[in-house]
């Protein structure tokens, strides 16, 4: 029955212990919140956020702390009540030292005052923009675009379709699996209340069908939601990807550089409908989300888990690694990154980390064999083997003329590839040197206009 929903290309991940079947019988915990927190300016796709508060200052739980300093941008709020120890930098996953407020929790959890919205089901589309970006929320699959920019259309563009993601494809990750599970009633109402604002007809939630269960609940929860309709996709990663499930629930294929926005849709994951809903009636700015932790620790689970909490936190109420993890990724094992240290935080875009033993050992890599696999698995019709050569070639030019710029970075090639050849890598490599030469070009330009 789900067959018709597929896309191009994807591929199947096998998953070792404390995966998705495990995981995501495990209820979501509230982590206790930790002594400190390190909550980065810069959590978001776009320019970061501005400290407004200074060391030794009083903050309160919800009380803003960053201030969105462009059109694409999102502030930042305290998640626990303290005393500002520093704003400085600290590191992200990536390795990037981001300004940070660090905060020294105080366990009173005083809160700032809310203010939920008095009229939810008649609110206007500038009122429902203003909402969401004064909370703070950002796409929770891990995108981290703002999501008022997503429903800022052009003059004359109606958002036709909204699209929900409940696919959740990575591996180990259950985050979403157990949102559904246990608010749907909150992301259904999120939805609802996005589409009168907005002035959508139509809402699309695909999950995928490894998770019955919440598609069971959401859709007897969304039966009397006009327009709202639970859509079951078959289970191929990276389904969760945009424009692969634009077109695996709509057909619609969203041109290359382009934005769903293009085809008339905007896509939302269920994490960031729930945040809406708390947004728009209780006046809750984005100060916690779900993260989920499997692989190789004592005890997996779903927590709910305070923005900055530094993951040596979370992995503590988890009974520790065992002995035998020989890797730790923030995010999920096909899209996330290797860290190797601790006191990173947790950041709006966390929403798993996994630890992996010796599957996740780099093999040694061999020539290619020209074998096209890659080619086939690749959801965005490139053909990586090539675009590879070129990179490592110093033929950037050719590689964008062979697309590396639509690339989604999404892993596919490099875990088909039998040569092992770090394909996801080169094409990240090769998009980086191509964004550098284009930014040093425009200040060029622009100093010659000068």
């Amino acid at each position: 029955m789900f067959e018709k929903h597929l896309f191009p290309g994807g591929i199947h991940p096998v998953e070792g212990p404390n995966g998705k079947s495990l995981n995501s019988l495990n209820p979501v915990q509230t982590l206790d919140p930790p002594p400190r927190v390190i909550i980065p300016l810069q959590q978001h796709i776009g320019a970061p956020a501005k400290a407004i508060v200074s060391a030794g200052e009083h903050v309160k739980m919800g009380q803003k702390i960053g201030e969105a300093t462009g059109v694409v941008s999102a502030p930042v709020h305290a998640s626990v009540s303290g005393t500002v120890f520093a704003v400085q930098d600290a590191m992200l996953a990536n390795g990037q030292m981001v300004s940070s407020v660090i905060i020294d929790n105080d366990y009173q959890e005083e809160w700032v005052e809310l203010t939920p919205c008095d009229h939810p089901e008649t609110i206007s589309p500038e009122e429902f923009r203003n909402i969401i970006r004064e909370a703070g929320i950002v796409g929770l699959g891990g995108a981290t675009f703002p999501t008022a920019v997503k429903f800022n259309p052009k003059q004359g563009v109606k958002i036709e379709k909204l699209i929900i993601n409940g696919a959740e494809c990575e591996p180990y990750l259950t985050a979403d699996h157990r949102l559904m599970l246990e608010k749907a009633a909150d992301i259904i109402d999120g939805i609802r209340l996005t589409m009168l604002a907005m002035d959508i007809d139509q809402a699309l939630i695909g999950i995928e069908d490894n998770k019955t269960d919440a598609i069971d609940i959401m859709k007897a929860t969304a039966e009397n939601a006009d327009g709202i309709d639970v859509v079951g996709l078959p289970t191929r990663y990276p389904q969760g990807g945009e424009k692969q499930l634009v077109y695996a629930l709509t057909k619609r294929q969203v041109p290359n550089g382009g934005l769903p926005l293009d085809v008339g849709v905007v896509v939302c994951n269920v994490g960031t409908m729930y945040s809406i809903d708390r947004a728009i009636r209780q006046g809750m700015p984005l100060i916690e989300r779900i993260v989920s932790v499997g692989g190789l620790v004592s005890n997996p689970g779903n927590f709910l888990v305070r923005i900055g909490t530094p993951i040596d936190h979370l992995i503590d109420a988890c009974g520790k690694l065992q002995n035998h993890v020989r890797q730790f990724i923030y995010g999920g094992p096909m899209m996330g990154l290797a860290i190797a240290r601790f006191d990173i935080p947790v950041t709006k875009g966390c929403s798993g980390l996994v630890a992996l033993g010796n599957e996740a050992m780099e093999p040694k890599e061999s020539p290619c064999i020209r074998c096209g696999a890659c080619r086939e698995v690749c959801p965005m019709k490139l053909f990586p083997s090539r675009i590879d050569a070129f990179t490592r070639h110093d033929r950037l030019d050719e590689a964008e003329a062979n697309g590396v710029m639509n690339c989604i970075e999404c892993g596919c090639c490099s875990f088909i590839c039998p040569a092992k050849r770090s394909l996801t890598q080169s094409m990240r490599t090769a998009k980086n040197a191509i964004q550098r030469k284009r930014r040093r070009e425009s200040a060029k330009t622009a100093r010659k206009e000068v």
